[in-house]
């Protein structure tokens, strides 16, 4: 049932944004209206080693399986997934049983190219994985498209 005490056939939309810190932050994060409520998480992916910084890495993205494997190989990287990771579980499984139909949760890294897209996309595999069809992740890459990236 949704908070309106109606049956819900739909799963609850959960919205996965990377972008970049450098850019304005994109408006649809806090929007109200089309079924946003203007809450959500917002984590901030700059204290966590950064891939940009290699020359090697600098034309690809968090979406390559080489930046995948550089930041899987990060101990910092890990705790913050798990730790994220455990904080949006949690409050999708709040959500689910109070009958919410969206929920937003970005990650902003200094350009969006790496770091937060490596999270946005593992956060969607995670919740897929975990709330199966309760849940239906839907990840946009903010500025990869500007950038040429995508």
């Amino acid at each position: 049932m949704n908070k309106l005490g109606q049956i819900k056939t739909a799963p609850m939309i959960l919205e996965i944004t990377s972008f970049s810190y450098k850019a304005p932050l994109p408006a649809h994060i806090f929007a109200l209206g089309e079924g946003r409520h203007g809450g959500g998480f917002v984590f901030d992916c700059r204290s966590l080693p950064n891939p940009g910084r290699e020359e090697h890495f600098k034309l690809q993205t968090g979406l390559d399986s080489d930046v995948i494997a550089y930041l899987n190989g990060s101990i910092e990287v890990a705790a913050f997934r798990e730790h994220t990771f455990a904080l949006v579980s949690s409050a999708v499984t709040n959500f689910l049983s109070r009958g919410f139909e969206f929920m937003n949760v970005s990650f902003g890294c200094t350009g969006g190219q790496h770091r937060s897209v490596y999270l946005s996309e593992q956060l969607a595999n995670h919740i897929a994985a975990s709330f199966s069809t309760q849940v239906q992740p839907q990840v946009i890459h903010y500025n990869l498209k500007a950038l040429g990236l995508l």
